[in-house]
């Protein structure tokens, strides 16, 4: 198991995930196609080329899945009881195909449930980089987590 329990985090933790990926044409078509999104945008090259970006976009929902997923194996892996929610989502930077993304993850809240004795409410910051160190994305994520076996 990768993932930490509530009693082993502290507020001001940081992460920086090792795994990276460059996004692929493939990774956009099917997440798109498979979430029944038909922005011309993310699918139709000459309109994509036609707009101010001049080329595919890569879909918003994707790029925040992908933030979270490579925070997961470091965060969460094995302690989740359930995201509770994702707040303050913003994509200050667009995506491309063939940008290849890393993320880092800060813990900016800790409390103890109220309802739960065996777990604990963690709030992370995740961020989403490019390869040129521009925040392509970031949010605030809160997570029922597993305190350690007594």
């Amino acid at each position: 198991m990768a993932g930490r329990y509530f009693d082993e985090w502290q507020i001001g933790d940081r992460i920086t995930h090792e795994i990276r990926r460059t996004v692929t044409e493939t990774d956009n078509l099917l997440f798109s196609t498979m979430t029944h999104n038909p922005q011309p945008l993310h699918l139709d090259a000459e309109a994509a080329k036609a707009s101010e970006f001049g080329q595919i976009l890569v879909n918003g929902t994707f790029t925040f899945s992908l933030m979270v997923g490579l925070s997961v194996g470091d965060t969460t892996l094995g302690t989740l009881v359930a995201n509770l929610g994702y707040d303050k989502l913003v994509m200050p930077k667009p995506v491309f195909i063939g940008d290849t993304m890393r993320a880092e993850t800060e813990v900016t809240d800790l409390k103890e449930s109220r309802s739960r004795p065996e777990a604990g409410i963690v709030t992370f910051t995740h961020r989403l980089y490019n390869q040129r160190d521009e925040v392509v994305c970031q949010c605030l994520r809160t997570a029922l987590l597993r305190k350690r076996p007594a």
